[in-house]
């Protein structure tokens, strides 16, 4: 027999009935019926209840073990009784009769139980990392993670592409975050960086002539974490691809995610159509550009209603330029009540409030209600509930300014109002893709123009393009929406050298600054590159999702905390000075 085990814990059935095996793992539970020991014994696979009673030789060993011990046992199978028979559990039918035990690893008292549902504080989790991940969910969700990578490789290997690796320490590179820098010994005061993705690698395989590339690759950021990301670490699906447009990235890396959300989702519905909503209409209708559109609520802008009229706030904020009013309907949210409770969550979220209008029967007809409605007069308040298309028991709340003042607050509010009138509709995963980002933006107290989104895009239209107002150009870049998170992010490539010269020109970027920080990819486009584009799935957060978890570290192995410490490992820790010596550094210490 097997040193360790005959079978795994999930593995025996009532056709083994009378055999002797040999099971190994850990005492997930242990109970003292009067005499007779009855044990839960896990491994990765599932559980097998054993017992002992004081006529196996056994029973004086068995009476030591306690919770997480990681013991041996062989034994006789038995049948057991009818009216015990669990049938939750696929050994349910039996139960082994322990007639010899080894303890493999013995447990000290525990900071944190397996068995059971308890809530442990997230230090405690992530210090014993290694305890919290024997935990049933813990276990479903990495496996899960390692099923949904597995089945990514086999469905982008069926699409025809080839998986290469690319560098891990490499140069500096803007990628939107901070890079982790890593000291050379062998180059002094010169540093490496880990890549914030491989981005400049994976555009430089296709100037090579691999028509078809993926990886799952690691990335890198210093980025302050949030419940969706990784304050250091995380790892795409990454993909680029020659002789290609916009439309083919998306037919590439659709049915690919549609499989993996059906495969593993659970039996939610996938949305088969994922509509292109350009960057500007997600803003104004979503207050996002990571739209939950499981939310059927579209905002809409009413500036019109209010210029001029009698609710004052409004009417003089029109006159500035650059403002607008924007209402948010609310379906069924027509009572004092809600609207007061929504008012409230603008204030916390850092505004004076929120108007609001709700339209209610007073039985000899509709009658609109709230502050803004006195305001504005019947005709004005009848202009907008049509415009919205509400009815009685409806609402609609208000937001005005400068749309980039307000439109994060705008669509929270959007969320929050789907969520608490039931409107959002659960058990669904509803994609959306997002174009037409705009690759500049303007620093409002300098005028500087700078790069908004990925610097490597293609600008729609070429270098003819960027030859008007840089806020004017548009990229042929797309992120991928789903259930309000981005879960894909990419573009088409610009790959020309003098339309990227005069692209990083407008955000003030000088030609010998371009040549000397993107000189590999500058001088590659001098040699016959192809037209280019791909995009990046992020794993984690696909997880995230499927696993309907509100956090990405329930999905990842060994995750940071919120001040991206290792606390099991003792990360960041500080250096020996051989160490320092060794790379000619010196720690300054911070006042």
């Amino acid at each position: 027999m097997h040193a360790y085990r005959s079978h795994t814990c999930a593995a025996l059935t009532a056709a083994n009935v009378g055999e002797t095996v040999r099971l190994s793992g850990w005492v997930h539970r242990v109970r003292d019926h009067g005499g007779v020991l009855f044990i839960d014994l896990r491994d990765h696979f599932g559980v097998t209840q054993v017992l002992c009673d004081g006529d196996s030789a056994a029973f004086a060993e068995l009476e030591k073990v306690r919770s997480e011990w990681c013991i041996r046992i062989d034994g006789t199978v038995k049948a057991r009784d009818a009216e015990l028979v669990n049938a939750k559990l696929p050994t349910g039918e039996i139960e082994v009769y322990v007639r010899e035990l080894e303890v493999l690893g013995a447990a000290d008292e525990l900071p944190l139980m397996v068995f059971g549902d308890q809530e442990y504080p997230e230090e405690t989790r992530l210090r014993y990392r290694y305890l919290d991940l024997r935990r049933e969910v813990m276990q479903q969700n990495m496996a899960l993670r390692s099923d949904v990578v597995a089945s990514m490789r086999r469905r982008m290997w069926d699409q025809g592409f080839r998986e290469y690796q690319t560098p891990i320490i490499t140069a500096s590179s803007p990628e939107g975050a901070r890079d982790f820098l890593v000291p050379s010994r062998l180059h002094p005061g010169k540093f490496y960086a880990l890549p914030q993705a491989p981005q400049q690698f994976k555009q430089l395989i296709m100037v090579s002539g691999f028509d078809k590339y993926f990886q799952i690759a690691p990335c890198f950021r210093d980025e302050d974490p949030r419940a969706d990301r990784s304050p250091t670490d995380f790892y795409q699906l990454d993909l680029e691809m020659s002789f290609v447009e916009q439309q083919d990235v998306f037919d590439t890396i659709q049915p690919v995610l549609t499989a993996v959300f059906e495969e593993f989702g659970g039996g939610r519905k996938v949305d088969q159509d994922w509509p292109q909503i350009s960057y500007k209409d997600a803003a104004l209708w979503y207050g996002s550009d990571k739209p939950d559109l499981r939310n059927p609520i579209k905002m809409q802008v009413v500036s019109d209603h209010f210029r001029g009229s009698g609710f004052a706030i409004f009417a003089k904020l029109l006159e500035q330029e650059g403002t607008e009013i924007r209402a948010i309907p609310a379906p069924t949210g027509g009572s004092r009540k809600f609207c007061d409770r929504m008012n409230a969550f603008a204030q916390k979220e850092g505004l004076p409030g929120m108007g609001y209008i709700f339209w209610r029967d007073q039985g000899e007809g509709m009658e609109a209600a709230g502050p803004l409605a006195k305001n504005i007069g019947p005709e004005r308040t009848e202009a907008i509930r049509q415009q919205l298309g509400l009815g009685v028991g409806d609402a609609a709340f208000f937001l005005g300014g400068k749309p980039k003042a307000f439109e994060k607050v705008a669509g929270k509010a959007r969320d929050v109002i789907g969520e608490e009138l039931g409107l959002t509709e659960k058990d669904r995963f509803a994609f959306a893709w997002i174009v037409d980002f705009p690759i500049y933006e303007q620093d409002e107290e300098t005028g500087a123009i700078d790069f908004e989104h990925n610097p490597f895009s293609m600008p729609q239209g070429g270098m003819e393009a960027l030859q008007g107002n840089p806020l004017d150009v548009r990229g042929y870049q797309y992120d991928l929406a789903c259930n309000g998170y981005e879960l894909v992010s990419g573009a088409i490539r610009n790959h020309k050298p003098e339309i990227m010269l005069k692209a990083f020109e407008l955000a003030g970027y000088g030609e010998d600054e371009v040549k000397s920080r993107f000189g590999a990819l500058f001088n590659a486009f001098h040699y016959g590159a192809p037209p280019h584009g791909g995009c990046a799935a992020g794993i984690d957060r696909i997880v995230m999702l499927l696993a309907d978890e509100a956090n990405i570290r329930e999905v990842m192995m060994f995750p940071m905390n919120q001040r991206a410490e290792d606390l099991m490992m003792d990360a960041p820790s500080d250096p020996t000075s051989d160490q320092l010596m060794e790379l000619g550094l010196r720690i300054i210490p911070q006042d």
